[in-house]
């Protein structure tokens, strides 16, 4: 005995079947075999563009190898006042030990664990920090708070009597 649900499930299986058959056709019939190496091959134009017609060979350049720089180049050492940054703690978490400082020169989010702190830290203080670079990027180190002025009072100059 076939239940209705049954023999919906064996319609769609035999439709999904047909559709898939059609589809194995159509690609079949639209497939575009043996093309010449020509109409195959695509060209780079001097503005990277993609096109069908070779490039010019007149307007090619020649590079020497020499000049062809590889990799990043080296960050010169800085002077020593830029060594040390400012920046605000945008997160730290007391119980696992980190947290990251956003950069006020950089505006780059960094890395700080907290073997890399000389005072206590919370969320949103400033703080002064010097970076080093490990596998996994820039690290926080000698981080310390900076301790904000205490705005001077006003002091008001005794009035005197006329």
């Amino acid at each position: 005995m076939e239940t209705f649900s049954k023999k919906e499930k064996e319609k769609a299986r035999q439709k999904k079947r047909k559709d898939k058959e059609e589809k194995k056709e159509d690609r079949k019939a639209n497939a575009v075999k043996g093309q010449r190496l020509d109409e195959m091959l695509a060209y780079v134009d001097e503005n990277g563009n993609i096109s069908s017609t070779p490039p010019d060979p007149r307007k090619k350049k020649r590079i020497d190898q020499e000049d062809i720089q590889i990799g990043v180049a080296k960050q010169e050492p800085g002077a020593p006042q830029d060594l040390i940054r400012q920046g605000v703690v945008t997160f730290f978490n007391d119980s696992k030990g980190y947290g990251f400082i956003k950069d006020l020169q950089s505006q780059e989010s960094i890395f700080v664990h907290i073997n890399g702190l000389k005072d206590a830290i919370s969320e949103h203080d400033k703080v002064s920090f010097s970076i080093e670079m490990t596998p996994k990027g820039p690290n926080a180190v000698d981080v310390s708070k900076q301790v904000a002025e205490a705005p001077k009072p006003v002091v008001e100059a005794p009035k005197q009597a006329v």
